[in-house]
């Protein structure tokens, strides 16, 4: 059985209440349950320890698993709360989950595509994890960072030559993850989200944004405003200019 599953807890520093933020006219969860929805996922869960936000999830058409305190605290670890998640999962449908499909609330341009072709690399390659990823803008690769040190700068890495930007290589980071498959047995034998064979599924930067603090929250709302990250597709990056 494939698995989508959606955290969401009630607690958030940066943006109280975030997983409920309006964003175009809906809940920021009601993006991610959406998009796992129209995928190629078998079921898609929601985990909270918050009961107006399992009622939203349940609105949109998730299923729910109400998540401990004790998870749902600053100092918990994703791989808890997706162990916990699988045995509740496993336990509702007597099935066994052969692809956990983390998916981050706060990644509200992530298309059903994005969610189906991470799961297909995953399955074509027999891997044990996809990570969703974004090329770097080439001022963040490591030839570009430098130091700041009294108000002067130094390159950071003081053995490499500063290219231009044409030389540079292309570097990925994760993007939230906005998606991340799991084979769950790895899981639960290592808790490493990372481990074995891991595959990138690079996402373009319009649909990779994060929503961690007030600044990305009020961008996307822009974007949708402006008709939402399609257009910025159709705009040339800075390498083909």
């Amino acid at each position: 059985m494939r698995v989508g599953l959606i955290p969401a807890r009630g607690g958030s520093k940066g943006i109280p209440r975030k997983n409920l933020a309006d964003l175009g006219g809906r809940p920021l969860i009601a993006h991610s349950i959406e998009a796992a929805l129209a995928s190629r996922l078998d079921a898609v869960y929601v985990s909270s320890d918050d009961d107006e936000i399992l009622e939203v999830a349940r609105l949109c058409g998730a299923r729910l698993i109400e998540r401990p305190a004790e998870l749902a605290s600053d100092e918990a670890v994703a791989a808890s709360v997706m162990l916990h998640a699988l045995d509740a999962i496993e336990r509702e449908t007597g099935r066994v989950v052969c692809a956990l499909v983390y998916l981050q609330p706060t990644s509200p341009f992530r298309t059903p595509g994005d969610i189906t072709e991470a799961l297909a690399m995953f399955e074509s390659r027999a891997a044990d994890a996809v990570v969703s990823v974004t090329e770097l803008p080439h001022s963040h690769a490591p030839t570009s960072i430098m130091r700041l040190e009294d108000g002067r700068l130094s390159p950071f890495d003081l053995g490499k030559e500063i290219l231009r930007r044409q030389e540079k290589p292309r570097l990925y980071a994760r993007n939230g993850p906005a998606v991340l498959v799991l084979r769950p047995g790895l899981l639960r034998s290592s808790q490493d989200l990372y481990a074995g064979r891991t595959f990138g599924h690079v996402m373009p930067r319009e649909r990779s944004l994060d929503i961690d603090d007030p600044f990305d929250l009020a961008l996307a709302r822009l974007i949708i405003a402006a008709g939402g990250p399609g257009l910025l597709a159709q705009a040339p990056s800075k390498r083909d200019t």
